[in-house]
């Protein structure tokens, strides 16, 4: 019998790992991915010898990963060497604190003790509400289709869910754990791992915190674009046909059925189905009924269906070789900015490019000296930025951008680097967005402000046209690495009940 076909929509993490997984329970399946690379935002940069990865710098749940590879009859630790991160970050705020955050917890409760012994019980209880908030998550959420939940277990597992500060306001819920203003603000920062604001999204996201300090942080030696670089290698040997450079324009449909997808130098690709691995809110203006298709109609990243205020942040970046060694650096360092609140509402009310942003800067070869030619450092310096279609990031922005960025750091200690800088490159929203098909450069697509946005994102199934898919961060289950890959499972699970017969 002939194998059944897919096409998937971009080569990004979920892309590839839902190829993979299609592969091994025997379809064909073709990976068209729009740009030179494929990893979608988990990229790189390679100048000079300096290795860059150009978007995430930290994994959590690391079995994640290799359930993966088992799937495609591979084991992680013959191509990935995982690192823990220790310690996972060092927090350095404008009134000269400083600490260092780890996943130890004798460690981490003596920082604590150090900066106000009363919220000692308050991390704990705030630990154990992520606790079971990820008993309940890894049931449902980060397993499970939504179409899925109503059915298990008759609701059991949901009715196990914490109401008492697990479902209000996630700022609130941490300000009602913690007394110190500095635990306060770090704890705060979490929301903002899937791109939304803590004075904006539902406690349940506690759950990212508790995550990161149970299973602590990791990273892959080489960079974390080996995972992509591996990723390909196994579908190469799966059979999946892997295309670079390959734009479709058009998803077409017969009656409420996908045919196939329209790609601009090869014409119709015919498919049984259709994966979405871009941005969702983009596959409305994708859809094209039966019947002639121009090749004259690009696909704009502006999109009616996300609107701005939906939006997640964006980024603006700044990948930096430097001659020379710094340890002073630690692997993960952010620098706070002055008023947390203030930064949030310039970011979401009035999304501008905050006055005083929070930096964050990631030194991997602190860790890993195969990144650099010889001596020096790689640095990738990011601030939330907000995802608008109108902001130009002419030069003139991002010289502002870059001014304000080191405001911040040289107040709050960081080293002078001006002189020694060998390359660079710059990321803005607004090559973001090109880059990845996503509106206004939004790295989660909509923000997880209040409960549907966080638990009602686009769904793995099109509830309208049969043999539509999606898959990444912008639909269910969100954005990060392992959600990515969790979100692949559950798409891939969904196409083996839908679409085998």
């Amino acid at each position: 019998m002939k194998p059944k076909r897919a096409v998937i929509i971009g080569g990004g993490l979920g892309g590839l790992a839902v190829a993979l997984r299609l592969a091994s329970c025997g379809w064909s399946v073709t990976v068209c991915e729009q740009g030179e690379t494929f990893g979608g935002k988990m990229n790189l940069w390679v100048e000079r010898g300096f290795r860059f990865d150009t978007g995430p710098s930290l994994i959590t749940m690391p079995w994640v990963f290799a359930d993966l590879f088992n799937v495609a009859g591979a084991a992680t630790e013959d191509h990935l060497e995982f690192v823990p991160v220790y310690p996972i970050s060092e927090y350095i705020y404008p009134d000269g604190a400083r600490f260092v955050y780890s996943a130890s917890l004798p460690e981490w409760l003596e920082t604590i003790r150090n900066l106000d012994a009363r919220d000692v019980d308050g991390f704990l209880r705030f630990l154990n509400l992520g606790a079971r908030l990820y008993e309940v998550s890894k049931e449902t959420f980060l397993r499970r289709s939504p179409l899925d939940w109503p059915r298990m277990t008759d609701g059991k597992v949901l009715r196990r869910l914490p109401l008492r500060y697990g479902w209000g306001n996630y700022h609130k819920t941490v300000a009602a754990h913690f007394r110190s203003p500095h635990l306060r603000q770090l704890y705060d920062r979490y929301p903002t791992y899937v791109g939304s604001s803590p004075y904006h999204s539902p406690a349940t996201l506690a759950v990212i915190p508790f995550i990161e300090f149970a299973f602590g942080g990791w990273y892959v030696k080489g960079g974390l674009y080996r995972i992509v670089e591996t990723l390909v290698e196994l579908a190469k040997k799966r059979g999946v046909e892997l295309r670079l450079n390959s734009r479709v324009e058009k998803i077409v449909i017969n009656g409420k059925k996908v045919r196939g997808v329209y790609e601009s130098d090869n014409g119709l690709i015919e498919a049984d189905v259709v994966v979405m691995n871009g941005d969702a809110s983009l596959v409305p203006s994708m859809i094209s009924p039966k019947g002639p298709i121009s090749p004259k109609s690009p696909i704009s990243p502006k999109s009616p269906i996300l609107l701005h205020q939906e939006r997640s942040m964006s980024g603006f970046v700044m990948l930096f070789g430097i001659k020379r060694e710094m340890p002073e650096l630690r692997h993960h360092t952010i620098y706070f900015s002055a008023d947390y609140e203030r930064e949030f509402s310039e970011l979401f009310g009035e999304r501008v490019f905050p006055n005083d942003p929070t930096v964050y800067v990631n030194a991997p070869s602190r860790a890993d000296r195969s990144l650099i030619p010889g001596e020096g450092e790689t640095l990738f310096i990011m601030a939330n930025a907000p995802a608008n279609d109108y902001d130009d990031w002419d030069e003139a922005q991002i010289c502002e951008a870059r001014r304000r960025v080191f405001a911040r750091l040289r107040e709050n200690g960081f080293p002078e680097i001006e002189n020694d800088i060998v390359v660079s490159d710059v990321w803005t929203p607004k090559r973001i967005g090109s880059r990845y098909m996503a509106p206004g450069g939004a790295i989660y697509g909509r923000h997880s402000h209040g409960w549907k946005n966080a638990f009602l994102r686009p769904p793995n199934k099109d509830r309208n046209y049969g043999g539509l898919y999606y898959v990444g961060g912008s639909s269910h289950p969100g954005g990060g690495t392992p959600i990515v890959l969790l979100s692949a499972q559950i798409t891939s699970e969904l196409i083996e009940r839908y679409e085998r017969d």
